[in-house]
């Protein structure tokens, strides 16, 4: 069934690659995942941890997450024709470089069962081998995996994955694009132009891996703070841009000050080592609160950021921003940039962690087979990321066995807009599963945001922290009325990668997704992405006045948003939610049937 097939186009300067499939993974220490596309298509991608229930799981090849994406294809790991790989850490005998003893430890080591590591990115550094090649032994690493027939094995760079996860999604003709994370192959930002028909490398390449690593991240140094006032590294990051609306930057000159912008326009700091960064920042917690120590790390990310891109605007003169990378996960971040840089539009990658580095691999292998034009010929803009596996036939064989549970069926997008005007909360599991780690409306919980109350009840039962804000969605014909959206923020927004002002006269209206610096973080929706999601909003509008439902990702404090049937059902019966709504009616706890028909009446 694979196949490898180019296609010369003759009438063209360049060659169109036509690849049946491309299998990206990354298996780095967090957020491992797995991405199938045909051509530049993106079939399917999904994260480890929907799988594994393990939160952000990573630092291993994710074998069900790539075993999951083949099979919404419908092939085998015999049927892909290109394997692309993180440069993260692999089996050390692989390696191809090692003296002849080292070669016989590992193989001892293997034989006891004690495999070791190696990682890509630092063994080039280390033996200054750039062909990676010569340093790995690709396609036996890939056989041992059953992919027997591989025609390539290919090593991405992990920012300029970042990168082109977000450029290729877009139509722009100029762009700056740019990235920043805690660190990737020795890399902590990078900065792209696009102009011209060129993308032009400012900094942040595979040549970054061969130089001294340096000491900058503002994203590590958000991360230290996380940990510092409590919270946990790489997982907690949301909760401090939540908690700094409610304090003052009263440590941020003592941290600002050890970071600066160099002539390039990057981000470097005077610190000479990540532990005496930790150190300082740990330090300096202990002089103030925790809202106060969120507010001042949040200022130092706004205010280095924006001085960083707004230089490289001004020198390269473009017009859009693009953006991936942990950094990004900073709704109130991106927020700044937009407005402060005033940008044509902006664009961040709903992926923007490491889950989507892959899908920029992809995208990287494609721009090194056919060019430049080529590529950007072939660009698209994103119209949603369900990219996971739709189970809509097993739920519905699991509640009709189920005797503990009652389906109302008819009509569910009126009948669950009854039911939340009248303030129960429910969840959507409909169709395939959204990618990131935002909840789009195939997995999401949804509520009436017409009193704060529900933010307390909801919290509760979902045991999450009390001052983390829920994020509404409204449809595309009412958006720029409630929330200041135009042409800049308005594709961003269709994806919750970035927070707006609410506008005056729907502050009071709908108080639960509305944060304590009247701001939110919505996400715009139209009937043709999903249908069931749109349509309960439309009736809600229709009973309430209200244009907007709460939506907050359907998972419980510290678990992975939910993936199979029988999670979601369990949050039914654990009371996480009151019903669940589906494309084939309204799923209640049995013994709740009675009050939930009253409720309904009027309607059945």
């Amino acid at each position: 069934m694979g196949g490898f097939f180019i296609i010369f186009l003759l009438s063209s300067n360049y060659s169109r690659i036509l690849i049946l499939f491309i299998l990206s993974t990354h298996s780095g220490g967090h957020d491992a995942t797995a991405i199938l596309s045909k051509d530049h298509k993106i079939l399917a991608a999904i994260q480890l941890e929907r799988l594994t229930r393990k939160k952000n799981d990573g630092g291993r090849f994710p074998h069900e997450a790539v075993d999951e994406v083949l099979s919404i294809a419908k092939i085998k790991r015999k049927d892909v024709d290109v394997l692309l790989l993180s440069k993260v850490n692999y089996p050390a005998h692989f390696f191809i470089h090692w003296p002849f003893i080292k070669k016989i430890e590992y193989k001892m080591r293997r034989l006891l069962g004690a495999v070791r590591y190696k990682e890509i990115a630092g063994e080039q550094n280390r033996t200054n081998i750039r062909d990676i090649k010569k340093l790995f032994n690709s396609f036996k690493y890939a056989k041992s995996l059953g992919f027997s027939n591989v025609k390539d094995v290919f090593f991405y760079n992990h920012h300029l994955g970042h990168s082109l996860s977000a450029l290729f999604h877009t139509k722009w003709h100029d762009a700056l694009i740019y990235t920043a994370d805690g660190a990737g192959d020795f890399v902590n930002y990078s900065a792209r132009v696009l102009r011209d028909g060129k993308l032009i490398d400012i900094y942040g390449t595979d040549d970054d891996i061969f130089k001294p690593r340096e000491i900058s991240s503002i994203a590590l140094a958000y991360g230290f703070a996380t940990e510092a006032i409590g919270f946990r590294m790489n997982r907690h990051e949301g909760k401090l841009t939540g908690l700094a609306a409610f304090g003052k930057p009263k440590i941020y000159d003592d941290i600002s000050k050890h970071f600066y912008i160099n002539e390039e326009g990057k981000i470097l700091s005077d610190f000479e080592s990540n532990i005496q960064m930790k150190n300082e920042i740990f330090r300096l917690s202990k002089k103030t609160s925790p809202e106060n120590v969120a507010s001042s790390i949040q200022k130092v990310l706004e205010d280095k950021i924006l001085d960083s891109i707004q230089f490289l605007l001004k020198k390269y003169k473009v017009k859009n921003l693009g953006l991936a990378g942990g950094a990004f996960a900073n709704v109130r971040l991106n927020k700044i940039l937009c407005e402060k840089t005033k940008i044509k539009e902006i664009f961040i990658f709903p992926g923007m962690g490491d889950e989507g580095i892959g899908v920029g691999g992809i995208y990287e292998y494609l721009l090194n087979k056919i060019g430049i034009k080529g590529w950007l010929d072939k660009r698209y803009k994103l119209n949603n990321v369900y990219f996971g596996n739709s189970y809509d036939e097993e739920i519905r064989n699991i509640v009709s066995k189920d005797k503990n549970l009652y389906c109302f069926g008819g009509n569910p997008e009126k009948s669950s807009a009854v039911l939340l005007s009248n303030g129960f909360i429910g969840a959507i599991y409909e169709g395939r599963m959204e990618f990131g780690p935002r909840a789009l409306g195939a997995r999401s919980i949804i509520a009436s945001p017409k009193k704060n109350s529900i933010n307390k009840s909801l919290n509760e039962r979902l045991q999450r922290t009390e001052f983390m804000p829920f994020a509404p969605y409204v449809m595309e014909n009412d958006a720029s009325d409630v929330f200041e959206i135009n042409d800049s923020n308005k594709y961003a927004c269709k994806f919750m990668t970035i927070t707006t002002n609410v506008k005056d006269k729907w502050i009071k209206k709908i108080p639960a997704v509305v944060h304590v610096d009247k701001t939110a973080r919505p996400q715009i929706v139209s009937r043709k992405e999903n249908k069931l999601y749109f349509d309960i909003l439309d009736n809600f509008k229709k009973i309430t006045g209200l244009p907007v439902l709460v939506n907050t990702s359907f998972n419980a404090h510290e678990e992975p948003i939910i993936n199979k049937p029988n999670e979601a059902i369990n949050a039914l019966k654990n009371k996480r939610i009151d019903f669940l709504v589906t494309n084939f009616g309204i799923i209640v706890i049995d013994e709740n049937k009675i009050k939930f028909k009253k409720v309904l009446a009027p309607i059945d």
